[in-house]
């Protein structure tokens, strides 16, 4: 899934300066629930995110940094017990990890995926949502304390 559909501009086509006009600004409060599940994902590098969310999942996953269509920042595919996500590689990192962390929620709650989902009452908005409130839990001290910003 992508994040925040109506924030997601054509990023693939953008310059540098440009993009970092698209990046989403933090939200004005982050909700207690995502607060409370973000805490546990604090500072985790790319390889604990993956070994936590297989153990909660039990999927074998694999992550890739790929050129990804304009727009996307992140996806995930999931077949059997095998389940790999793909972060568009144009991202600053502290993105590509807000993206890892967007998808790994959809790994770990949206189990019947996108298809399933629009077919409940529960709208697609929310859907993206909370896996971005997830993410800001989950990416809150690094983004807050400033990590990666001098990683242009």
């Amino acid at each position: 899934m992508t994040i925040g559909k109506q924030r997601m501009l054509q990023v693939n086509n953008l310059s540098t300066e440009d993009l970092y006009e698209t990046i989403p600004s933090p939200p004005d409060e982050i909700p207690l629930w995502a607060t409370n599940e973000g805490k546990a994902w604090h500072r985790l590098s790319e390889f604990e995110i993956l070994a936590r969310a297989e153990e909660i999942t039990g999927l074998s996953l694999e992550l890739m940094f790929e050129a990804l269509p304009s727009g996307v920042w992140g996806i995930h595919l999931v077949k059997g017990k095998r389940g790999r996500i793909y972060i568009n590689s144009i991202l600053p990192l502290i993105w590509r990890r807000f993206a890892l962390f967007h998808e790994a929620y959809h790994l770990l709650n949206h189990k019947k995926g996108a298809r399933f989902w629009t077919h409940t009452f529960e709208s697609m908005e929310s859907f993206e949502n909370r896996a971005d409130s997830f993410a800001w839990a989950a990416l809150w001290p690094e983004w807050s304390e400033g990590d990666y910003s001098d990683w242009a």
